[in-house]
């Protein structure tokens, strides 16, 4: 099939390059023409895991191609996805200014009588269907020359690649059969289970999705404070917990709390779609004020640990929100970081990938390109991202190299009776 998948961001691009290796003829558009100078000279504008390798292999095979000329990618595709983003604006509701002047610049290219679906892949509040139909048929666009498709994208970042060939479920939202039947036969040789809903209902579900992922991390944050005053460990309670199959184990990891580009920003388009429609929204406000409370609980005991934080050197470890992304949008690390160089902390830090990112938004800041570079000589380490090198340090090296051997570790991810017996003054989060 001829695609276009109009954004080249995250989502945009991992689907566009996964359609290609499908076997289809994609276009990616973007209107930042130095963002596709860059990818048509393969260049990658994030870090994801197999998406480099992915592009290159079917840029070469001639089924991939970049291009800004919306309108001529338009009139040559029988598919075009809207992949675009939708930011928080300050009251929280998601910002859909760019889908709605996307769907303009459709309206304009499309020819009289040739039938196109048009797919919403971008996560937008529930109606928008409704809107960009609205937009085309305003437009002069003939209702039966086009139909509009939901298709939340459930993309982890890091996994992004095998999350796309290997879905959980792929949900489709339509009302046209003709546009069921064109999508359905898309995804057809990923052999997924298909859900066929409302558009409405399609729209909801990447918010319930996210929503129900953010509550497990809050829940069991909420869990480790009570573990941390009642002399409980999170781990061994969440491991437990976790084995019932009515909750699973996934998510149930304590910690400073989630953020990245997806969970920050669709609580509180939810939240505020709630509040738009007359209902209050009291778990969702919860998990907003739980995941807040994350970080200020975090450096409280940082700071009752050391006292006097001025000119203390504090090594932080992991800037990403994640591990295996380099993407820094709502990152606990730079949470903790602010609060810590507002009292006078000096910080240096390290990261795999991320650091060329984070040189863009923290300048206060010394990185280093060496794990234990890093370390030499602070008097506290934070560990803020869970990347697996992390996990397998040289712990006697670190603690010769530290000014003072106390580690914070914001993900859990040591023991706490093996640090205590390495010589460490370890503080986790619930333990």
């Amino acid at each position: 099939m001829k695609l276009a998948v109009i954004g080249t961001g995250y989502v945009g691009l991992v689907t566009g390059a996964c359609f290609a290796n499908l076997g289809n003829e994609v276009i990616c558009v973007d209107r930042d023409r130095q963002r596709i100078t860059g990818l048509n000279r393969g260049q990658i504008p994030f870090y994801e895991p197999g998406l480099q390798e992915i592009v290159h292999r079917n840029t070469q095979a001639g089924r991939l191609t970049f291009s800004t000329d919306l309108t001529g990618s338009v009139k040559r595709s029988e598919i075009l996805f809207i992949a675009v983003g939708t930011p928080s604006t300050p009251n929280g509701k998601a910002d859909v200014s760019a889908v709605i002047a996307v769907a303009k610049g459709i309206a304009k290219a499309m020819k009289p009588k040739t039938f196109k679906v048009i797919v919403n892949k971008s996560t937008v509040p529930v109606g928008m269907g409704d809107i960009v139909t609205k937009i085309l048929l305003e437009d002069g666009v003939k209702k039966d020359s086009f139909a509009v498709v939901s298709n939340p994208e459930f993309l982890r970042e890091g996994s992004a690649v095998s999350d796309f060939m290997s879905p959980d479920r792929i949900v489709i939202g339509a009302s046209d059969n003709r546009a069921f039947n064109k999508i359905s036969e898309l995804y057809r040789s990923l052999n997924a289970h298909m859900i066929f809903t409302s558009i409405k209902s399609a729209e909801l579900i990447k918010y319930a999705s996210n929503a129900f992922l953010a509550t497990k991390i809050s829940f069991i944050n909420e869990i480790a404070s009570i573990c941390e005053r009642v002399g409980s460990d999170v781990e061994e309670v969440a491991n437990a917990v976790g084995l019932d199959h009515r909750i699973g184990r996934e998510f149930l990891n304590a910690g400073i709390g989630w953020g990245g580009s997806c969970f920050p920003k669709d609580i509180l388009a939810l939240m505020h779609l709630a509040r738009e429609h007359g209902y209050d929204p009291q778990i969702l406000d919860a998990i907003h004020e739980v995941n807040n409370y994350q970080v200020d609980a975090f450096v409280g005991k940082i700071e009752k640990q050391l006292k006097n934080l001025r000119g203390k050197k504090i090594t932080v470890l992991g800037l990403a929100f994640k591990p295996e992304t380099d993407d820094l949008r709502d990152a606990p690390s730079l949470k903790i970081i602010d609060r810590l160089i507002s009292k006078g902390a000096r910080i240096t830090a390290y990261d795999p990938v991320a650091e060329k990112t984070a040189k863009k938004i923290e300048k206060q800041l010394t990185f280093c390109n060496k794990v234990y570079e890093a370390i030499d000589g602070a008097e506290a380490v934070v560990v803020a991202t869970e990347w697996g090198e992390f996990r397998d340090l040289d712990l006697e090296k670190v603690k010769k190299l530290m000014k003072k051997p106390v580690i914070f570790d914001g993900r859990n991810i040591y023991n706490p009776k093996r640090m205590k017996e390495l010589g460490f003054s370890y503080f986790g989060v619930g333990r």
